[in-house]
């Protein structure tokens, strides 16, 4: 077997494994909201319905009110709220908004398979 076909095949193992990985991995998520506003109140009743259904057993949901931790939105230096930050699995991905848009936070926080 030739050096190139070894990495070929190497590489449909490290997408193998991936798909895998995220499958069974542990989910870090902050929603930072704002008081209880009612776009806030809608993003945390979807976030954790998504979590229920989507990451049983696989999620440590942090929800942070920048109402109460103004330092925390200028560290994160959000734009707006409710935001929802996944730290992990890498790579960290941002959501603005209440959560609503379910099949987008799916395929964003890879939790299906393109």
């Amino acid at each position: 077997m030739s050096k190139s076909e070894r990495n070929g095949n190497d590489r449909d193992l490290d997408v193998a494994s991936s798909s895998i990985s995220s499958k069974n991995s542990k989910y870090i998520l902050k929603l930072y909201i704002t008081a209880t506003t009612p776009k806030s109140t809608r993003a945390i009743a979807n976030i954790r319905k998504l979590c229920e259904e989507h990451l049983p057993d696989r999620v440590e949901l942090e929800v942070i009110d920048i109402s109460q931790h103004p330092e925390l939105a200028k560290k994160e230096q959000l734009i707006g709220a409710p935001t929802l930050i996944k730290l992990l699995p890498l790579p960290i991905r941002r959501f603005i908004g209440d959560m609503s848009n379910t099949e987008k936070l799916i395929v964003g926080l890879n939790l299906v398979e393109v």
